[in-house]
This record gives C-alpha cells, sequence and structure tokens, in this order.
C-alpha cells in the first residue's frame, strides 16, 4: 500500500482546519484526535498555518499534514515545518514533479479528466477531488471512477456530516475532507471531540 493510501485509510474523515490562532492549534488537534481522527490537514491559507503544524506534531498520536500547498515553494515549507503529507487544491507538472522528488504522500487536487491524466504522468493514482459539491458532487466523481477505476479519491468541499456515507459508500473513495468538524474561533473542544467521534463512526 502506498504512503498516502495508508494515510488515506487512518480514518473516514480528514479534518481540514484553518487555524487563525497558533495557542488553538494543540488543544484543536488533542480533541481531534481524541474523537478518533488522527489525520490533520492544516491548511496554509493562514500566516498561522505552519507553526500550527509544528503545535499538532506535539500531539500525540496526530498525522499532521499541510493542505493548500499551491506552489514549490509552500512544498518545501511545509516539508521544513515537518508535514506528514502533502494536500494541494490542484496539480501543476511543476508543483507534482517536486512533491514526487521530495518522497513525501501527496494528495493533489484534481476536478476533470484531464487533471487527472496529469497525475497519473507524474505516477499518481491518489487524489483529491475539489471542490467536490461545486464540481458535480457525487455523480461527477462517478463519471470520473468510470475511466480512472485504477485511482483512489478523497473528495473535499461541501461535504457534511450527514452527506458523508454517500461518498464513503463508493469504494474508490477511500475517505472525504471535512471542514465542519471545527468552528471559528476559541476552540469547543468537547463540541470537537463530539463531531470527531461521529466522524470517525462512519462506515465506510
Amino acid at each position: 500500500m502506498k504512503p498516502i493510501e495508508s494515510i488515506m485509510r487512518t480514518a473516514p474523515v480528514i479534518p481540514v482546519l484553518v487555524i487563525d490562532d497558533v495557542a488553538h492549534a494543540k488543544p484543536i488537534a488533542e480533541a481531534l484526535v481524541a474523537g478518533g481522527l488522527r489525520v490533520l490537514e492544516v491548511t496554509l491559507r493562514t500566516e498561522a498555518g505552519l507553526e500550527a503544524i509544528r503545535e499538532m506534531k506535539k500531539v500525540s498520536g496526530a498525522i499532521v499534514g499541510a493542505g493548500t500547498v499551491v506552489d514549490v515553494a509552500g512544498l518545501h515549507a511545509a516539508i521544513a515545518a515537518g508535514s506528514e503529507f502533502i494536500v494541494s487544491p490542484g496539480l501543476t507538472d511543476k508543483l507534482g514533479a517536486a512533491a514526487v522528488e521530495s518522497g513525501i504522500p501527496f494528495l493533489p487536487g484534481i476536478a476533470n479528466a484531464g487533471d487527472i491524466m496529469r497525475g497519473l504522468d507524474l505516477g499518481l493514482t491518489h487524489f483529491k477531488f475539489f471542490p467536490a459539491e461545486a464540481n458535480g458532487g457525487l455523480p461527477a466523481l462517478k463519471s470520473l471512477i468510470g475511466p480512472f477505476g485504477q485511482c483512489k479519491f478523497c473528495p473535499t468541499g461541501g461535504i457534511r456530516q450527514d452527506t458523508a456515507a454517500d461518498w464513503l459508500a463508493v469504494p474508490e473513495i477511500l475517505c472525504v475532507g471535512g471542514s465542519w468538524l471545527v468552528a471559528k474561533g476559541a476552540p469547543d473542544v468537547a463540541a470537537i471531540e463530539a463531531a470527531a467521534r461521529a466522524a470517525a463512526a462512519l462506515a465506510r
């Protein structure tokens, strides 16, 4: 099994986290891991992103990666911060080649057949379908799975606790990305842990 597939199979939901305050990072990670979600994607959408990765890696059991990696400089910065995997919203030849060369588990975003074929040319077979709901939802991804059945997917974008099971019922979908688990502002750790438990209990 490829390293990225092992990560994708760890839990049915990968929390997609936007951290504005580094002080929130460790409590959020502790609550998610306690609830059964060990794989954490910290987006690089905020200035706190890289430091949040460093803080979350201090939590026992957490597997912490960087999301919203859009270029080679961001890839290198995320790896230097200790990221254990990389997620991008899209795929370019330059970013894909650099990620493959680095050897880090890589989950690039795709939206269509051309994106998948670009990934296959780079030796990649595991992809993030993004933005999932805005890009046609489950019917669109099922249509792509037809000619690309050798690939595995993590749809992200617009998926909720009450819709995740529909996606996870498809064998080629190993997990989903979820931004519903953590509300903005100071973390309510009890609510986060409860949400994580509900997400971790989703069947695949």
